[in-house]
Order: structure tokens, then sequence, then C-alpha cells
């Protein structure tokens, strides 16, 4: 009975029914294991691999600096020091939302304006939240160990020099590229190219391991400027007490080598602090000595003596009649302040004489006066290379008619830019060879082009030394131990329908030492208001200050003996020792 009921009983064949289905099922899950394992290590292993470094993987920015910008002996004018930005990926710190707040505060910023930024931008993975920290700031921020939140080194400009370099360097934007003056002129130099590294982080955002150089960082190269920073004080400072102590509205003064054509200083007022991006508007950014024009008045008298020189139509010796002290032509009279008489060119310099320079004029060909201009660099922009340089206005020779070359003649008319004016004297100091203006120091001599011959210049250097003798406009601007050459200019401002007769532009330029000129500048007043507006009386004296300093400053011999001071009164006044010093 039991063997028949065991051979009867199903339940073994079930058993092994069952246990075949199983093992199919283990097999089957095996297969698919097995499979799962093929795609993921060689179907989808770039695709994993790329979501996995999108986690952990980050391709950094390595900040290279802007190179340093220093005068001519070394003095650092601009530099980059490091600091740090904070950044947050939206994404993760939206994950950490009730971290925000204390974020907010550690950046002093409102924290329903944070929440607002990071909630709008969950689709991006980057998002500027403070540019330009300190690091140590930085690092505290980072210390708080909030998701999402990173920082990233950077550069930030600093002028050690402030205010005194301002319009001359410019400034650079919060991306460390140059935006006006010398920084945007050589931004192709000074820039510096961003390297790049892979890098493995953990969730905290903390380097874990640097992977590979993708691209080595490359910091801008450093430039030397012609620019004399002892030089450049001495001009802001005497620039700015004359702007305050005679009211004016503005003011600049360029200080060029004759013998290279280098800029030593170019200063104006108001100045502004590149290093206080806030306060900075464009209205004081600009650099008015080379972008801002003007009508020179007499101080353009000298070219025009210059022209006639070179024309063979008057020397040294020429007389001028100018009575009976004004000159008719048209409907227009030309005055002097009285009736000189006859005069040489010399004295027609020296009480710069309307109409002494109106006889000179007429009596050139227009087409010998434009080229003499033209060849100073009147009319054209120089070679400085300086952003937004002006190309001042100098009409073509066709367009001139018997009026307007007196009125030209007299310095209206036409338009220069201070840099401009103090070139042209630069090119008769350095007897007739005009070489580029140059921002960059010089390395050796400086070859140039001759426009004037030497006999010209010589004779004109003499005749503008009666300008600054004791009975010339510009008496003024001398020098004790220095022998000067130089022109004063008074410039009615013009204003719609004609010109103002209380609004002035005062003006001197000239070189020195007068014997071997080594140094040309010319010092702009603009609206001088405290009761004194003439060149002579407003510019001259600032001319003789920061040349004589600057002359000093140079080591250049004097080439005009001084009294010792015993033979000289004991109630000497500055006019006195001036007087003395020219006799």
């Amino acid at each position: 009975m039991r063997g028949s009921r065991l051979r009867g009983d199903p339940a073994p064949r079930s058993f092994r029914w069952r246990s075949r289905v199983l093992l199919a099922l283990l097999a089957l899950a095996g297969a698919a294991l097995l499979w799962r394992a093929v795609d993921l290590q060689l179907v989808d292993h770039s695709f994993l691999a790329r979501q996995g470094d999108a986690r952990f993987s980050r391709v950094l920015q390595i900040a290279a600096h802007r190179g340093t910008i220093t005068d001519r002996y070394g003095e650092p004018l601009a530099v980059s020091t490091p600091v740090d930005s904070i950044w947050v990926n939206p994404g993760e710190l939206a994950l950490a939302d009730e971290q925000i707040p204390r974020l907010a505060g550690a950046l002093g910023l409102d924290r329903e304006e944070l929440a607002r930024r990071v909630t709008s931008n969950l689709d991006r993975e980057f998002l500027y939240l403070a540019r330009g920290r300190q690091p140590a700031e930085a690092a505290e921020i980072k210390a708080l160990g909030i998701p999402g939140v990173y920082t990233s080194r950077e550069y930030r400009r600093y002028y050690p020099a402030g205010e005194v370099v301002g319009h001359l360097l410019g400034f650079t934007n919060v991306d460390d590229a140059g935006q006006e003056g010398l920084e945007l002129a050589f931004e192709h130099w000074l820039a510096g190219e961003a390297g790049a590294k892979r890098v493995i982080q953990d969730r905290y955002g903390r380097i874990v391991e640097d992977v590979e150089s993708i691209r080595p960082a490359r910091p801008g190269r450093d430039l030397v400027l012609s620019i004399d920073l002892r030089i450049q004080y001495l001009a802001y400072r005497e620039l700015k007490a004359a702007v305050r102590e005679q009211r004016a509205r503005a003011g600049s003064i360029v200080v060029l080598d004759v013998t290279t054509g280098e800029v030593l200083a170019m200063v104006n007022q108001p100045a502004f602090n590149p290093n206080d991006r806030e306060q900075i508007q464009a209205a004081d950014y600009r650099n008015r000595a080379a972008t801002d024009i003007f009508e020179p008045g007499s101080s353009i008298k000298p070219f025009w003596v210059a022209a006639a020189l070179a024309a063979g139509k008057y020397d040294s010796r020429s007389v001028i009649d100018t009575s009976p002290g004004f000159f008719k032509i048209g409907v227009k009279i030309f005055e002097d302040e009285h009736n000189f008489g006859a005069i040489d060119i010399a004295t027609v310099l020296a009480k710069s004489s309307n109409v002494g320079m109106a006889h000179i004029a007429l009596a050139l060909a227009p087409q010998q006066v434009w080229t003499t201009l033209t060849r100073l660099g009147f009319g054209e922009v120089t070679s400085s290379g300086y952003p937004g340089e002006s190309a001042g206005l100098l009409p073509a020779y066709s367009q001139w008619r018997p009026i307007g070359i007196v009125t030209m003649s007299h310095g209206y008319g036409l338009s220069v830019t201070p840099l401009q004016l103090a070139h042209a004297y630069a090119t008769v100091g350095s007897l007739g060879v005009v070489r580029p203006v140059s921002f960059l120091a010089a390395e050796g001599e400086v070859a140039g082009t001759r426009v004037l011959e030497e006999p010209t210049c010589h004779e004109l250097l003499a005749m503008l030394e009666s300008v600054v003798a004791a009975e010339g406009t510009g008496k003024l601007a001398a020098i004790p131990g220095y022998r000067v050459s130089g022109k004063t200019g008074t410039a009615w401002k013009a204003t719609a329908g004609g010109y103002s007769t209380d609004r002035y532009m005062a003006v001197f330029g000239g070189v020195a030492p007068a014997t071997a000129p080594r140094l040309a500048a010319v010092v702009v007043i603009d609206e001088p208001s405290a009761g004194q507006h003439r060149g002579g009386q407003v510019s001259a004296p600032v001319f003789s200050r920061v040349v004589g300093g600057a002359l000093r400053l140079l080591a250049v011999a004097p080439d005009e003996p001084v009294r010792a001071p015993e033979e000289l009164p004991a109630n000497a006044t500055p006019d006195t020792l001036r007087t003395a010093a020219l006799q």
C-alpha cells in the first residue's frame, strides 16, 4: 500500500517543476544583472562618468593678475591685489533654503532679496553674490559650510598715488579690464590670460584632489611709463593750489622732455581718485589735457612768427610799425593796449602786440603758415595713442580770408589741446626736430624729423626770452638760475553767437633752460574768477614753480648766474629775486 501510494503521489513531480522555474528565474535575474553590469560598464559608461564628474568634478578658473604699471624709476602707479568673489549654485542652495538668512547676514544683503535672486535663477549653476571681497572675509563666509556657496580668486586694481595719476591712468572695471586712460590704451599689454584646472570637490565645495592642469595662467606684462612721479606730484600740487586760489573752473598741466618727447607729467583739476569707484562720474574722469580743445589766444603767436622766419619774410632785426595802436580790416578793429610804435618782432611777442601780429600774418602766404603749423602738429592727433585724444581744429588754408588770418594769428578760429601745444613748444625747444609724444619710458636716443631749421628756432627762442624779461607779459614765469623762453595767452571763451567778455582761458607755454632746452610745459587755467585772468598773471607763476622744481629734480645745470644771498637786499621779495635772476 505504502509503495503504491508513493509511486502514485504527484508531489515529487510538482517539486521538480517548481525548482526548474525557480532556477530559470534565478538564471534570468543573473543574466539581467550581468547585462546591466555590461551596460553600465560599456554602453553607458561615458554618460555615467559625466554625471559623476558633474557632481564632484569641477573645472576651476585660475585668475591671472594684471601687469603692474610703474613710473620711469620703478615707483608703482597701479598694482593688482588679490580678492575673492562669492558665488552660489542656486539649485544646491535652494535645497538648504533655511540657510539663506544666515548667508544674507554674513554678506550684508537683504534676506528677502537674496531669496528672490536664488529662487529666480534655479536654472543656472552659477550666480555671483559679491565681488571683490577681502580674502579673510571670504574665508569666514566659506567656513559657514552652507551648501552651494563657493569662492573664486580674482584681482582688483589699486592705485597707490590716488588722484595724482587718476586722469592719466584711468581705471579698470570689476573684471580688472581697462576702461579709461592708459589702462585702456595698453589693455593688450597689461591684461593676463586666465588659466584652468580640473579638480575633485566634496559636497561642501572643498577641493579634494587636483586632477589635471588644463591651461596655465599667463600674468599680464608690467608697463614702465615715461612719467616721473616726483614731477607728477609737483605739477598736481601746484595746479590744485592755483585752481583753488584763482577760483577757476578747471586746469591742466603737461610737461614734456624736449630731448625724447616723453610725457613726464600730465595732471588736471578737478581730479578723481580711481580707488574710490563709487564717486567716479563721466564728467570727472576725462583727461582734459588730451581730450579738451580750446582757442589758445596769444600762446599761438610764436608759431606764426616761426612761419614768418622760415619763409624769409622777417628776421630778428625786422621792425614793424604798429602805429597808431590799432589795425582795421573790413569792419573789424584789432587793438593793442598801447601804441607801441615801431618795434621789432621780439617786442611784438614780449608785448603780445595784436597789431604787430596782424602785419606779420597778412604778409605771409596762407599755405606757408598752414604747412608750418601742420608740421608742428596742429590739427592732428599726436602719436601718444591716448584714448579719446582730440586732433584740435586747423581750417584748410583754402578757406582762409584776411580777417580770418588775422584772427587766427591772435589765437582764435583754431583750437588745440594742452598736449598739442606743449608738443609744439617742445619741437621749437629741440631746435626744429619733432619727436613722437610717448607715455612709455624711452630706451636710448629717440629719433625725430626736422620740421624747422636750427637758425629759425635759435632766433625764436631768443625772441621768446624777452616775453619772460622784466618788461614782458610773462615775467612771472621766470625761474631763478635758468633762462626761460615762453609765451602768455589770454583768450575769451566762445559762447553761443560770439565770445564771452568775462570768461577766459589763461595760458602759458614755454621751454627751459633757454640755452639748451630740456623741458617744455603748458599751463592752462580755465575761467579764473578771483580778480586776475591773464595768462601772465595766472598761469605763468605755475609754470615757474613746476618747471623750476622739475629742473632741480632732474639736476639740470643752471644756465643763468644767480646772485649770492649776501648780494641781495635784506628785504628782497619774490619779485625782486625774479628780477635779479634776469639781470
